[in-house]
């Protein structure tokens, strides 16, 4: 998918209207096949992105605290989702030059600010589940 990359330091990017458009494309228009919060979308709304988010919460921690925190999560797929995570500006990589280097992840204003979301569907969840249970159980009879 091909969208335009925002342009600016960090600071203005954080100032931006949301409902601003670029070059007169509106990219936060989910309804566009190129905008960016629909890359965005399709980014973070994966069972392992959700769940760092979620782990890292307000705390820094190590590649492998992540990792051990996360059942289920190999390698390579904590990998990928911390580097699309730290693309989008939603998680900060700190290295330390220590042997063996030490490499910590913390979420930046954006993340812990999609991190209140994401805890509003967590929430959703404990409080749905077992309507879904059932549901399920019906559907596969």
């Amino acid at each position: 998918m091909v969208t335009k990359q925002l342009r600016g330091s960090a600071d203005e990017v954080d100032a931006v209207d949301p409902i601003d458009s670029i070059d007169g494309v509106d990219e936060a228009d989910l309804t566009r096949a190129d905008s960016l919060a629909r890359e965005l979308f399709s980014d973070i709304a994966n069972k392992w992105a959700l769940l760092i988010i979620e782990i890292l919460g307000e705390r820094t921690l190590r590649f492998s605290e992540l990792r051990n925190e996360i059942e289920g999560i190999s390698h390579k797929m904590l990998t990928q989702n911390l580097r699309m995570l730290e693309r989008n500006g939603l998680v900060e990589r700190d290295v330390y030059p220590t042997v063996p280097p030490r490499v910590e992840y913390t979420l930046t204003g954006p993340g812990r600010a999609l991190k209140k979301t994401v805890d509003g569907m967590c929430d959703w969840t404990h409080q749905y589940i077992g309507h879904i249970e059932e549901s399920r159980r019906r559907f596969d009879v």
